[in-house]
């Protein structure tokens, strides 16, 4: 695929909602995106059931077992010829996993590395788990959508997760690109 971002790679560690939606948005806009996928498991699981994957396009992937030192490693030499890593996770388990911004750097300094948490690194709420809904309850969104006298209509993750934070995502890269 051709577009503005045609020549940059950037590594998307596969997770739900507004980061795939980022790393969607980059590959169509001519990145070469890959994705690190679980290794599957017997296990029903969004992350890695195709059907579930309406973000999936513009990308290719490979599995990878992040639970091993081994695949930490296939992460850091992708990384080492990369412009860019997006990754989802809590506050510190990419660094448990080995991929932490600190070691990817060292492998290559010039690497944008992109964060996607929901209350970010440090706060009250950083270790929790954020959804869409969280975000505009507590922003406020929530109560303005919806008919007068009843209760809000929560609006898919439409507007938290892909209009806040995917969108926020995308944007970060693209400037440090």
């Amino acid at each position: 695929m051709s577009g503005p971002l045609t020549g940059y790679t950037v590594i998307e560690v596969a997770g739900i909602g507004p980061a795939p939606m980022a790393a969607m948005m980059l590959g169509d806009m001519g990145a070469n995106v890959i994705r690190i996928d679980r290794v599957k498991t017997r296990l029903p699981d969004r992350i890695t059931d195709q059907k579930f994957n309406v973000h999936g396009r513009s990308r290719r992937s490979v599995a990878v077992d992040l639970q091993k030192p081994e695949g930490a490693e296939v992460v850091l030499r992708l990384c080492a010829k990369a412009d860019g890593l997006m990754e989802p996770f809590r506050p510190g388990v990419a660094e448990r996993l080995g991929i932490g911004p600190e070691v990817c750097l060292k492998r290559n300094p010039k690497l944008v590395y992109g964060r996607m948490t929901g209350w970010g690194q440090d706060g009250p709420l950083a270790k929790a788990a954020g959804h869409d809904q969280n975000y505009i309850a507590l922003t406020g969104a929530l109560h303005a959508i919806g008919r007068k006298g009843q209760k809000p209509v929560p609006p898919l993750n439409l507007a938290g997760d892909f209009g806040g934070g995917g969108m926020l995502l995308a944007f970060g890269m693209v400037c440090g690109l």
